[in-house]
């Protein structure tokens, strides 16, 4: 669990905790959903890396799970991280609301869920068998629930902590995501496994469709550039308190890993 939880952006916990300060939400409060969404985060990905799903050996610049121990063990690891990641959110350090803790709880289970990041793994996995690659609606919807529904529930946490309006936020997090999403399909073609921590080129020798196939590498950069652009200007009520979310969006177009 340790070694799934070492590295990363830890962009979505960093989300969490600054949607948190913009509602005033202490940060010993704020770190318990956000160390909570690492967790799960990190389940996913030791799951996504097995034999059975994407077969990754390298992760965040060192051995997957299951090339590191075994995939059993890899397993165990992801299912702990994963309860793990609702005791934090559940604990009555991150509010002494039962009624917040409650429903951050409840979000966190439906954006990772069925309905959420589950569903996406679910329809990428469908694709690959299917045989036919899938048009661009259909890789936007996979891509939010896949990488969109965490960064979802990270970006609106704090005003859900606070009983406030999430909506700003949702269309912040849901251009994010997309944009994410975007820079990481052009590091597939772009980038290289020493300075990205995992192997580059997957997903053209595999034939999927992903943004940068469909829209070629340009377009996709201009793309994920409006989509940096609607999120930045939907925290235009936040004003000047909003400004590292607004940097955060720009990071996650120019980030080399």
């Amino acid at each position: 669990m340790a070694h799934a939880t070492n590295g990363g952006k830890r962009l979505r916990g960093f989300l969490v905790l600054e949607s948190a300060r913009l509602h005033h939400i202490p940060a010993l409060q704020a770190v318990w959903p956000a160390t909570a969404i690492e967790a799960l985060h990190a389940y996913s990905l030791v799951h996504d890396d097995l034999p059975c799903m994407d077969d990754d050996d390298m992760r965040r610049g060192q051995p997957t799970v299951h090339k590191r121990w075994d995939e059993a063990t890899a397993v165990l690891a992801g299912d702990a991280l994963q309860t793990l990641a609702f005791e934090l959110v559940c604990r009555p350090e991150a509010s002494a609301d039962a009624g917040v803790r409650s429903a951050l709880a409840l979000s966190l289970a439906q954006a990772s869920g069925a309905k959420g990041m589950v569903l996406g793994q679910a329809l990428d996995m469908a694709a690959e068998t299917a045989g036919a690659p899938l048009g661009l609606e259909e890789i936007t919807a996979l891509q939010r629930g896949k990488t969109g529904a965490l960064i979802e529930w990270s970006a609106t946490a704090g005003a859900r902590m606070a009983g406030a309006d999430t909506g700003p936020l949702e269309t912040y997090a849901r251009a994010l995501g997309l944009a994410f999403q975007i820079a990481d399909d052009l590091l597939d073609v772009t980038g290289d496994s020493a300075t990205v921590g995992k192997a580059v080129g997957k997903d053209a020798a595999a034939g999927k469709a992903t943004f940068v196939s469909l829209l070629g590498v340009e377009a996709a950069r201009a793309r994920a550039q409006a989509l940096v652009d609607e999120a930045c200007d939907s925290l235009a009520g936040y004003g000047t308190a909003a400004d590292d979310l607004k940097d955060t969006a720009r990071f996650v177009v120019t980030r080399a890993h």
